[in-house]
Parts: C-alpha cells; structure tokens; sequence
C-alpha cells in the first residue's frame, strides 16, 4: 500500500511468523495491520492457531505438527510465510471497516487521580488544562495487551506527553486512567503499574461473564469525557 513500509517476515520461536510495518505509533499503519487481522481471521486456517495484532505488527501462531504431518519434509515456517505472503498481496482490495466510537466517563478528581498534579507541574499546566487537552483528543485503541482488555491508545496532546514513574506502584486499582510516553490507558484490573494516573473511569474494562468480555477492541476510537466525584460513585455502583 502506498506510503507505507514494506512488510518484514521474521520467525518468533518455533512456532510463529511476526508480520511487522516498520516501528512508529501511526494509525495509518495500524489501521493496515487490522486489515490484515480481520482478512486473517476470515479465511479461518486450520493451522493457525492464534493471531496477535499490535502497534505495527502481527504474529501469527500456527500448529507445527499439524503441518509436519501434512506436509512431510517441508519446512513449516517457510510455509507459514508463503501462505501469508498470498494472503497480504490478496486483502490489499479489502477496504477498513469504519472505527466503532466509544465514549468513556472519567473521573479527576484528586483523590482517584495521583499524579494528575505531577503531570500538570511538570508542564507548568493548571490540572483543568491538564483535563481538558485529556479529554479532547479522539484516541485510538492500537493494541490489547500487558493486562486482559487493558487497551494501549494515542496519542495524548504534546503538552501532556508524560514518561513512566520512576518507581511503579505496587498496586493501581481497576479502572484508573494513565500516561506514559504519548500513550494513554486504563487498568482493567488492579495490578502493579507504572504509567501516571491521572483519573479513574467507573466502567468495567474486562468481564469474563460476557462475549466479547474485553470493552475496548484494537481499532476502535475513544473519546473521555469528564464526570463529577458524585457522578463516579453513581455510575460504579453494581
């Protein structure tokens, strides 16, 4: 596709191709990378086992044996890059689906929001511009990982790029939305972290009780809006 990097094959393991479109954060390429996921996906290979989208990449996991017995005396790997060189030069006419919209309620106040203060500081920003340049941006969701449903977005505004604390916290509690670098994110489950929180959403990131138990989904586009300290604790109520 025009102006974009040329696709790199290289073997993860034993058992996995990584598909990589250089290594910027750029919608362009990822929205080029789900393409190929969902074109992937589609064509529901027996001897893929999994494929991972990411920032600028896809890996796709298949089944060795399977095609040791299927294909004695060739090599599975070459195989796998074979297939998938076909399947990249036959999706190129596949058009994007247009990006599902989410609205995602945040509260910022001080006492769910830890470093929105530092952030603010280190910009010599009031916490109000701190918010208000957070929540309007449209972000778009890269990436799952690190956590189940916990969603890699960007790009924050420059004037709140913000790096990683230097010591993580033990605990961050579900829920909380952060900076690190030019992303931003919220932690669908309490855990050890180290971005700087700056807010907490009252919504459910990750529930096992449903379908699609992950709220977020790699290409969707996400908007915080600011919610009161009373609105939080309404919403988060079961």
């Amino acid at each position: 596709m025009a102006n974009l990097p040329e696709y790199q094959y290289y073997a993860c393991g034993d058992h996995a191709v990584t598909i990589t479109l250089g290594n910027e954060i750029s919608v362009a390429i990822n929205e080029q990378v789900m393409r190929l996921y969902r074109y992937l996906v589609a064509q529901e290979a027996e001897a893929v086992l999994d494929i991972i989208p990411a920032y600028n990449s896809l890996t796709v996991v298949y089944d060795v044996m399977l095609l040791i017995r299927e294909y004695p005396g060739r090599s599975p790997y070459g195989m796998m890059q074979n297939w998938l060189q076909q399947w990249v030069a036959a999706m190129e006419h596949i058009q994007e689906r247009p990006a599902r919209k989410m609205e995602i309620p945040v509260c910022y106040d001080r006492n769910l929001a830890p470093d929105i203060e530092t952030v603010a500081a280190l910009h010599q920003l009031s916490v109000e511009e701190v918010i208000r340049l957070h929540t309007e941006t449209v972000y778009r969701v890269f990436m799952i990982g690190f956590l189940p449903g916990f969603a890699y977005m960007g790009s924050v505004h420059e004037k709140i790029i913000t790096p990683r604390k230097s010591t993580p916290r033990i605990l961050v509690p579900a829920g909380s939305v952060g900076i690190a670098g030019e992303q931003t994110g919220i932690y669908p489950l309490d855990s050890p972290g180290g971005w700087q929180l700056i807010g907490q959403t009252p919504l459910q990131l990750f529930d096992v009780q449903q379908v699609n138990p992950c709220l977020l989904q790699p290409g969707d586009e996400v908007r915080f809006y600011p919610v009161s300290l009373a609105e939080f604790q309404k919403l988060k109520r079961p």
